[in-house]
């Protein structure tokens, strides 16, 4: 992989992606970082393609219908609860 693979623009645009802050520091050790992570990526291009033909089973076990927790039993551990209902904190 040639060592200008991913350069710090395309760095501070995924941070401002992800809403994050760099410093020009961390934007210097990250753009090693994921030059080092796609070379990483490339190594598997090096596995050697194998033929195979596998019988594929169904490994999913049937539904088994069991007795559940009560909403009061549910509800017992819940930092905060309103109508019956987990309550959690308001995202924006």
């Amino acid at each position: 992989m040639s060592d200008n693979a991913v350069d710090p623009d395309e760095v501070r645009h995924v941070a401002d992606l992800a809403r994050v802050d760099l410093e020009d520091d961390e934007v210097e050790r990250f753009t090693e970082q994921f030059g080092d992570i796609l070379e990483a990526f490339e190594a598997l291009d090096e596995v050697p393609a194998t033929e195979r033909d596998a019988d594929l089973a169904n490994v999913m076990r049937p539904d088994e219908v069991t007795e559940c927790l009560s909403q009061d039993e549910a509800l017992r551990n819940a930092p905060e609860s309103e109508a019956g209902q987990f309550k959690g904190p308001k995202v924006s």
